[in-house]
């Protein structure tokens, strides 16, 4: 999903999605059998990624986990965590806390440069939705369904504890604001704050009760298939979205590094990587790789840099006949690139949900995107 379609630490074979991690922002792409792109943080280092993630090292730090005794993945918030928010299903989340929160990542974002981790965290929990399913929450989507376990290990997921780690002291500090909301909440902020678009986004997700309603793995795309364009529409059409919305979400791409040691993609470091911010090193897609632009369109088409990162589902969207239409439409109109954007992040983000009210939350007086979750 921009790789939404989500970014961004790669990793081969069983890894499924790329990592954003916590200096760029994220993309979303595909993770499929042998590589995938994920936005992750600098701790995830095993497990596949997938592309519809960014990923680059922040200087953000992580105080060691507090793990259940059954998994070295689980992170301390679900330690912390009332017994009533994990077995219960939450209402409706308060506006007023919503934008007392969104303030609260605006500043996480200041000083941890965890753009990249939290883009892919919010589109990591909607790229599960299959449109063929209609029931809720076996459909997958925006539900919170990846703050537990069984749905973190998922090899596209590595890394994503830190993002969690990052968020849960705002969760705790606003018990009024779902999982379902801040996380798709921190990636439109994320977006924002890194230069890109306003993201016309609504809140008021149902979080899933128990493990028992998380996806199985596997719905999430990968950066290296035999067949990059099929891949690609093969996971993007099961989630309702078209060709222009997958273009337009590769276009996050703009920000975040992969690393090799972590996802089997990219240098060791490049001129544009080796001094950070954060953790230095890893091969980023766009010389500005912590600035929202269009800059992912222009690079990929030019293709005059090497120590730019091309993967070969991002070399596909000049390749393939109709998503080229829209690669060059973005390259030369960033106007055009961030209007569909801000559409293609809106409608995901709502992938799946369930509402209450049925309607959503608006936060800023936009009516928001066209797409209408169901409820």
């Amino acid at each position: 999903m921009a790789d939404c379609l989500s970014h961004l630490t790669l990793s081969p074979s069983q890894k499924t999605m790329a990592s954003l991690t916590g200096a760029a922002s994220s993309r979303l792409l595909p993770a499929a059998s042998r590589a995938r792109i994920h936005l992750s943080s600098p701790s995830s280092a095993s497990s596949s990624r997938s592309p519809l993630s960014l990923s680059s090292s922040s200087s953000y730090s992580i105080s060691p986990l507090k793990c259940l005794r059954s998994s070295p993945f689980v992170p301390h918030f679900f330690l912390n965590q009332k017994r009533s928010s994990m077995s219960t299903v939450a209402a409706a989340s308060d506006p007023v806390q919503l934008k007392s929160a969104r303030e609260d990542i605006k500043e996480l974002l200041k000083s941890k440069f965890c753009h990249p981790i939290l883009v892919r965290l919010g589109w990591h929990d909607a790229g599960t939705y299959n449109k063929n399913i209609e029931e809720w929450p076996k459909r997958g989507g925006a539900d919170g369904s990846i703050r537990f376990e069984v749905e973190l290990k998922h090899g596209a997921n590595a890394g994503l504890v830190n993002a969690l780690n990052l968020l849960q002291p705002i969760k705790d500090k606003y018990s009024g604001v779902t999982y379902a909301d801040l996380f798709q909440l921190a990636s439109a902020t994320a977006i924002e704050e890194a230069g890109g678009p306003k993201i016309p986004m609504k809140y008021g997700r149902v979080d899933v009760s128990a493990p028992e309603d998380c996806p199985e793995e596997g719905r999430l795309p990968s950066a290296g298939p035999p067949k990059p364009a099929d891949h690609l529409r093969e996971v993007f059409y099961r989630m309702g979205l078209n060709d222009q919305e997958i273009v337009a979400l590769s276009g996050a791409h703009t920000l975040g590094r992969s690393r090799p040691d972590r996802s089997g993609w990219g240098k060791p470091e490049t001129k544009y990587t080796k001094s950070g911010p954060g953790a230095p090193g890893g091969q980023s897609w766009t010389a500005e790789w912590l600035k929202f632009d269009n800059s992912y369109f222009t690079d990929i088409k030019e293709r005059r840099d090497e120590d730019l990162l091309v993967l070969p589902t991002d070399a596909v969207i000049f390749e393939d006949s109709s998503f080229k239409v829209y690669a060059e439409k973005y390259a030369a109109d960033q106007e055009a690139f961030f209007k569909d954007y801000a559409e293609a992040h809106a409608k995901l983000s709502n992938l799946g949900a369930k509402f209450d009210p049925p309607q959503g939350i608006v936060l800023d007086g936009v009516a928001g995107e066209k797409f209408v979750a169901a409820n």
